[in-house]
């Protein structure tokens, strides 16, 4: 749906904007808090527009998306930095100093950064801001697509012929299933390259990265490496997946199972180079495209006066192909639903009671993540833990309920500096945790690709959990930070792995609910390592984080 207006730029086409804005959230029951929040940086946005517009109109365009709405403010005019122009005097008393007014700016600014971009082209400034209708919103339709796929699928086959179940299920539940996995597919590579790039090329050399920065990266390796051993011990205690096996469709198991994976460490480390670059993204090979994110990073920071435009275009990509993807995963829904009914049909209800146990190993393998964080900060830091858990708690629920670990990135800063971290630490160490540390997509990885392996009847050998848990660590690495890149990743690790891609469709219903929990994990991870550098380098302010500051 879309909605279009042209106003005029004075005062009364401002407040005509805000209405417009307004009636169109609450007619498409946009969350109160968020919806208040658009209104007042409409508002704002609106009114820096027409200060620099050289024309007397302002187009308003409302664009209405499953689970998010979008505001498009367009006026020709000369080019002008939105951070700058924008006035919050409105929310205060008049006699407030100008340095509150920049603060109240900064943190409305911060709020809506992720959603609010602004730029001129051809002489036109546009204006953009994104809101999500409900931030748990996605997580109801798809825990609602699973119940009600779970109930459609009983219904039908207990009412329907085998023949009519056969004919839906080949024609339209497993096309829809397939199409939304290839799309997966599809972006994989370009994100994980793009995601990576984009983070080397912010540091003109690596010596910028300097004495902290590579503190930062050797902990979250060791804490990453330290999270696949705790996936593996927790899946090698409870072997969640065997009560699978009998509802697979065993001709295609068997067509892997005789698949094996020779796996040396010289062949890993050979492997690493591809004799050309188009392979790595043909093959989705994580390993390669790493090193070739890693050398075109560096690259674009030491070509003189083309690195500014070679930055701009890894992050305009990145960006481009993350939009795709979030596109892509706002089908899941439909995908879940068709998923799993088609499982039903096939396999009956004893398969999704199977894939809740893997959930609940993984959950078990979060919780003593959690407690290695604990153990690390009190040996290595020699902090109390307890003082760390009870002052990031309220940051935990934050970051669970958004469940992406970039959107994260402002909560966990903030939490950082409520625990006393210099902002030279966390800075630097979040946004790059936001990247490269992703300790609760290990442990997810590592537990439903073995899970999955033994449901497809697979022998897991030395070589292939070698495989396994190095392919894990790299993709933990490459992996962006929004709602269902797990699910991403486990495609691609499922298919190096020898088993069926077919497989991440019997994980796919709970994949909202588990990501969620894999943020969580991820940004306590993030945290707890922006608290031990700091206090490692004398940059924690130990008054604060006790709390006895007066």
């Amino acid at each position: 749906m879309r909605y279009t207006e042209t106003v005029k730029k004075d005062n009364e086409g401002i407040e005509r904007i805000t209405e417009i804005v307004r009636d169109q959230l609450k007619k498409y029951r946009v969350n109160r808090k968020e919806c208040t929040k658009a209104v007042l940086a409409v508002e704002e946005a609106a009114g820096c527009l027409a200060e620099h517009a050289t024309d007397d109109e302002i187009k308003v365009h409302v664009h209405h998306l499953p689970g998010s709405t979008t505001v498009i403010l367009t006026s020709k005019g000369e080019p002008f930095s939105l951070s700058e122009s924008m006035d919050m005097s409105f929310l205060l008393d008049s006699d407030v100093d100008d340095e509150t007014l920049d603060m109240i700016r900064n943190i409305v600014l911060r709020s809506v950064a992720r959603d609010l971009k602004c730029r001129n082209s051809k002489g036109v400034n546009r204006i953009s801001l994104t809101i999500e209708r409900s931030p748990r919103a996605f997580l109801y339709q798809t825990l609602g697509a699973l119940a009600l796929a779970v109930i459609a699928g009983l219904v039908l086959s207990a009412v329907c012929p085998a023949r009519f179940n056969t004919l839906l299920n080949d024609n339209i539940l497993v096309p829809v299933k397939t199409m939304y996995l290839n799309a997966l597919k599809m972006v994989v590579a370009p994100v994980v390259f793009l995601s990576i790039v984009s983070c080397i090329v912010q540091f003109s050399s690596i010596t910028e990265l300097g004495r902290i920065g590579g503190k930062v990266i050797l902990i979250y390796i060791i804490t990453t490496v330290i999270a696949v051993f705790v996936g593996l011990g927790v899946f090698t205690l409870f072997r969640p997946g065997s009560g699978i096996t009998s509802t697979i469709d065993m001709e295609a198991a068997g067509k892997i199972t005789s698949q094996t994976i020779s796996v040396s460490l010289k062949d890993t480390i050979v492997g690493i180079v591809s004799p050309n670059f188009v392979q790595p993204f043909v093959d989705s090979n994580m390993l390669q495209l790493i090193f070739l994110a890693v050398m075109c990073g560096i690259a674009a920071g030491r070509i003189g006066s083309y690195s500014e435009m070679a930055r701009n275009f890894f992050e305009t990509f990145n960006e481009l192909f993350l939009k795709i993807t979030v596109m892509i995963i706002g089908f899941m829904p439909i995908a879940v639903f068709c998923s799993i009914c088609s499982m039903i049909l096939k396999t009956g209800i004893s398969t999704i009671i199977s894939v809740l146990g893997m959930m609940g190993t993984f959950i078990v393998g979060l919780v003593i993540m959690m407690l290695i964080y604990c153990i690390i900060l009190a040996v290595f830091g020699r902090l109390n833990p307890l003082i760390f858990v009870k002052k990031y708690i309220p940051s935990m629920l934050q970051v669970f309920s958004m469940g992406s670990s970039n959107a994260s990135i402002p909560v966990n800063m903030k939490a950082c500096e409520e625990l006393g971290v210099s902002k030279k630490i966390y800075c630097l160490s979040i946004p790059l945790g936001a990247t490269l540390n992703m300790d609760g997509g290990c442990i997810y990885m590592m537990v439903f690709s073995l899970a999955l392996a033994i449901a497809y009847g697979m022998q897991i050998t030395g070589g292939t959990l070698f495989a396994v848990m190095t392919t894990i660590i790299i993709l933990s690495m490459g992996a962006p930070g929004i709602p269902g890149s797990g699910l991403i990743c486990l495609s691609v690790l499922l298919t190096q792995a020898g088993i069926p891609n077919e497989a991440v469709g019997l994980v796919m219903g709970i994949d909202a609910l588990v990501g969620m929990f894999r943020c969580m994990s991820n940004c306590t991870g993030d945290v707890a390592v922006s608290v031990l550098i700091a206090k490692l380098e004398k940059m924690l302010d130990l008054n604060t984080y006790s709390g006895t500051r007066s």
